[in-house]
């Protein structure tokens, strides 16, 4: 029969409970008289070189063991805890650095740059075009959630996600670009509130399905997903949405 007990200590092959004790040889019974011992007073009895009649250095063997054992998984796991807590070397500090400037690199590829540049940059464009820089960062945020990488299933780019011909028509040769896409977009609205007096419900709803299909409804488009654009601007500039019919 096979005994494992404690997290050190090895298998030790015993015999099933019918075979009895006495027949143990004499190596074994000592192992097992070993295990049973208090783990400090062994390893105590050990530094005062106890001897014990009849078997001293087979016992003092099996001690010296013991310690051995514990003492070598004590150090193993004390060097691992420290290695945890320890002080990075100044290798490690390097790439550390490293891999942060990767992550920021990561960041321009995919287009995330941090929005307080994105909030001046529309405070500055709506100002110079007349328009409220609330008003573009609505947009903004419907239109892209503030990802200058954002492409729609029509193919339309960028923040405030200009659609080609609308961006050659402004200019653009880079829609991704998130300060070239606030400029295109924020004029592209400046345009829309000349053209419809300013009426905030006409001007979004333009910018979502056209100018065309807001002439030719003389009004919101009744396509679902340009009402609830609308609603859904409107509500964050706090506006009146009951014009806008679902």
């Amino acid at each position: 029969m096979v005994v494992r007990s404690g997290p050190f200590r090895p298998v030790i092959d015993r015999p099933d409970p019918g075979q009895g004790h006495h027949k143990l040889p004499i190596n074994l019974k000592i192992q097992n008289s070993v295990w049973d011992l208090p783990l400090w007073s062994g390893m105590e009895n050990v530094g005062r070189g106890t001897r014990v009649q009849g078997q001293d250095r087979i016992i003092e063997r099996h001690l010296l063991g013991l310690g051995v054992l514990v003492l070598t998984a004590i150090t193993g796991y004390t060097l691992s805890c420290l290695s945890d807590g320890r002080e990075a070397l100044p290798s490690e500090h390097a790439a550390l650095r490293a891999e942060s400037a990767r992550a920021e690199n990561a960041s321009a590829d995919t287009g995330t740059e941090p929005e307080i540049g994105i909030d001046a940059h529309i405070r500055e464009v709506a100002a110079r075009y007349g328009v409220s820089a609330d008003l573009v960062a609505a947009v903004i945020e419907a239109e892209s959630e503030f990802n200058p990488r954002a492409v729609s299933r029509r193919g339309a780019r960028g923040l405030m996600q200009l659609m080609p011909a609308t961006a050659a028509t402004l200019g653009v040769d880079d829609p991704f670009d998130p300060r070239a896409n606030i400029e295109a977009g924020v004029r592209h609205l400046r345009a829309l509130m000349d053209r419809f007096g300013n009426n905030l419900p006409l001007v979004l709803a333009a910018y979502n399905a056209g100018e065309v299909a807001v002439i030719k409804h003389r009004g919101v488009p009744p396509y679902r997903e340009t009402r609830a654009y609308v609603k859904r601007i409107m509500r964050k500039l706090n506006r009146d949405t009951s014009a806008v019919r679902l």
